[in-house]
């Protein structure tokens, strides 16, 4: 276990998470929404630090990054646990399980020996991945530090929910971010994710502001957000806030492989098309439609 960096005390042995835009307010031995930050006597820690359930190399392009190091692998990890329930999630089988199962499994590994294996593989960068890295962001945040002192960069995927305080933290050690921008309505957030829109819309600004590069994602699921109104809404906000140039990947969705969607039809090729013209209309230079 590790204190976590971003917390208050309150009174009765209460505290606050700062790590993400919940705020979560959490009590003597509970845990916050991620399922992974636990209040033991007024002082709150991770139950995840150093704790990796995947860890493999993969083609930077698959994160999805088209733009940054492209034709680079890139060494990628995760701890359990997320700060969302997405209903459509794909890597529900870690992402949920401590708030499922209350287990916290994962091969223990030190951040020293994280960037060893990026350095021993020959790898350009770390991505910090597959479930929400603003969860497990002490363990990030240690490796980061060491890997940019060997020169190595870092790589969020991420959901975008973070707090201003944590974006504090890591901005000077971050060097690109894949943020799954999901819809431009927050009731879409709130019913299927179990979070907001405007934080994420926050941090992306936040990053263009810092100048950390950027690319967004759009997982398209059908009936759900798949209205013309919702891609503008979306294309706009990348063309106004983030800059023409700003890379949005537009991917399809499969009912197969989703955690509570497996009934769902995958996303016709038409509505993937129908979002990229929009994208085009709307002045993006760079739009890829993924997963087909």
């Amino acid at each position: 276990m590790k204190e976590v960096y971003l917390y208050k005390k309150l009174s009765n042995h209460k505290v606050q998470c700062q790590n993400c835009a919940h705020y979560c307010i959490i009590e003597h031995e509970k845990r916050g929404k991620c399922g992974v930050k636990e209040n033991k006597k007024g002082k709150l820690y991770s139950l995840v630090y150093g704790k990796i359930v995947a860890l493999n190399i993969d083609p930077i392009e698959k994160k999805p990054f088209y733009h940054f190091l492209p034709g680079t692998n890139s060494l990628s990890l995760a701890t359990v646990g997320c700060n969302f329930k997405c209903l459509n999630c794909q890597n529900y089988g870690i992402s949920q399980m401590p708030q499922e199962t209350g287990q916290i499994l994962g091969k223990d590994l030190t951040p020293e020996k994280i960037v060893e294996v990026a350095l021993e593989n020959n790898l350009p960068s770390i991505s910090y991945t597959y479930t929400e890295p603003a969860i497990f962001s002490e363990y990030a945040l240690d490796i980061m530090k060491l890997a940019r002192k060997k020169g190595l960069k870092n790589i969020w995927v991420s959901n975008g929910f973070w707090s201003k305080e944590l974006f504090d933290l890591i901005f000077p050690y971050l060097d690109a971010v894949n943020i799954d921008l999901k819809s431009s309505e927050n009731g879409f957030y709130v019913k299927y994710c179990g979070g907001k829109l405007k934080p994420v819309l926050d941090t992306l600004k936040r990053l263009k502001d810092k100048k950390i590069w950027i690319e967004v994602t759009t997982l398209i699921i059908p009936g759900l957000n798949d209205k013309e109104k919702i891609f503008k809404g979306i294309a706009n906000f990348i063309k106004n806030k983030l800059g023409k140039e700003t890379p949005w990947h537009i991917s399809r969705f499969s009912g197969a492989i989703s955690w509570k969607f497996q009934d769902f039809p995958d996303t016709p090729i038409g509505t993937l098309k129908k979002a990229q013209e929009v994208g085009k209309k709307a002045g993006l230079k760079y739009i890829y439609i993924g997963n087909i």
